[in-house]
Formats: structure tokens, C-alpha cells, sequence
């Protein structure tokens, strides 16, 4: 029994131990150049909640043009009160069956502590106050969020036309779609590091691992100089 007890701790202590370095290790290593005086800015979101992070991009026109495939697969783009249109990654059975904490189930949620197929998950959304609990604003340039949105784009399957392939049936409600996703979903490679590399990809340096949103988000902070638009 003392033995259990040793190996149990010496487990959680590696555990613990990966998840501070993860953290406090920014990757990359070294800081980039930020873009150059003029520039024009745009501002992303960061969305998280106790286990899952979105990025949520501007609904403004040359974004949208990018994302014309989901008003032809039914979502309402022209919305007047459309602000932001955000996407994340996550684990095909636990994302589509679990639309909020009462619809948790056993197997889904083994699926996606082993291994598991993915989905990519779009939602239209108003106006998100920036100081709310979960939403972290950041400022990058232009070309920073459409090498983002790039990256985002870049995880969707396609079909031989080259449109992303729509899941059927398998929305939350009348402003939201899944859609089939590259890469496989597990516990070490979940939704916060597709996040974290989507980020990346503009620039926003994160922790080296970030499995818990709480984590990638102390990792942002930690790593850019966010200045006070970030909460």
C-alpha cells in the first residue's frame, strides 16, 4: 500500500511538474519582432471555458469572405447583430454529444481521454464584452489574424471540391455547425493546443504544453506583452 501511495504521488508530482513547465516555457523560445509602426491592428479572441478554448475572429467583411462556405450550409452570416465568428478543435463524440454538462456522458468522455476523432465547431455570436470572465482580447495585425485564421481553416477536411465537409445534424442550434477536422484528439493533444498553435502561428507565443485552458491562458500572459487590453 505505502508503495501505491509513492508511485500515486510520484506520478502527480510529474504531472504537476509538466504542467508548470508547460506553462512557464514559452514556445517558441525567443520573442519575434512585432509588426512594424503603421500596421494596421485587429483584435482576436481568446474564449475559454473550465476545459475548452475557442478563437473568435472579427465578423468583419474580409473575414467573412474567407468563411463564405457556412452561409451555404445554412448559417446567417448577414445577421445585423453579428460581431464575432469563432472556431475551436475537439474530440467528435464529446463536442458534438455534449452541448452543455447535463448531456456529459461516460463514453464520450472516455473517447476523449484516449483517442478519438475530431470536429471543428463554428459559432456566430454578438457582442462579447472583453472584460467578461473567460474572454481574453489581444491586439495583432492584420497579417497576424488572417495567418491565424489560416491556420484554423487549415485543420478543416475537404471534400474533392475542396470545401470543408459538413457534419449533418450535429449543431447546438440555429447559429452553430460542425464540421470534419484533421488530426486525431487525446488527452496530451487536446482543444487547448490547437489553440495554442493557431495562436502561434500569429505570432502569440504560448507555454510549451497547455492542456487546461486556465494554463494556456497564464502562458499567454506570461510570454506577450499583451499590454492592458487583456484580462
Amino acid at each position: 500500500m505505502r508503495r501505491l501511495a509513492v508511485a500515486l504521488a510520484g506520478f502527480l508530482f510529474t504531472v504537476a511538474a509538466m504542467v508548470a513547465l508547460g506553462i512557464l516555457v514559452p514556445r517558441p523560445l525567443l520573442s519575434e519582432p512585432g509588426p512594424p509602426q503603421g500596421q494596421p491592428m485587429r483584435e482576436i479572441l481568446v474564449l475559454a471555458n473550465p476545459i475548452h478554448t475557442d478563437i473568435a475572429f472579427p465578423a468583419d467583411p474580409d473575414v467573412m469572405e474567407r468563411l463564405g462556405f457556412v452561409a451555404d450550409d445554412g448559417l446567417e452570416t448577414d445577421h445585423p447583430g453579428l460581431h464575432w465568428i469563432h472556431m475551436g478543435w475537439g474530440s467528435r463524440s464529446f463536442y458534438i454529444e455534449t452541448p452543455s454538462w447535463a448531456d456529459l456522458r461516460p463514453g464520450s468522455l472516455l473517447r476523449a481521454f484516449t483517442i478519438d476523432e475530431s470536429a471543428m465547431h463554428v459559432e456566430l455570436a454578438g457582442d462579447i464584452d472583453p472584460a467578461m470572465e473567460g474572454v481574453m482580447p489581444i491586439a495583432v495585425s492584420e497579417a497576424s489574424m488572417f495567418a491565424m485564421l489560416d491556420e484554423a481553416l487549415a485543420t478543416f477536411e475537404h471534400d474533392g471540391e475542396g470545401r470543408p465537409i459538413l457534419i449533418p445534424h450535429a449543431a447546438y442550434g440555429e447559429f452553430d455547425l460542425f464540421y470534419e477536422a484533421e488530426g486525431r484528439f487525446n488527452a496530451l493533444y487536446g482543444c487547448n493546443e490547437w489553440t495554442s498553435r493557431v495562436l502561434r502561428a500569429g505570432g502569440i507565443r504560448t507555454g510549451w504544453w497547455n492542456p487546461l485552458p486556465q494554463s494556456l491562458l497564464w502562458s499567454i500572459r506570461l510570454a506577450n506583452d499583451l499590454g492592458e487590453g487583456a484580462s
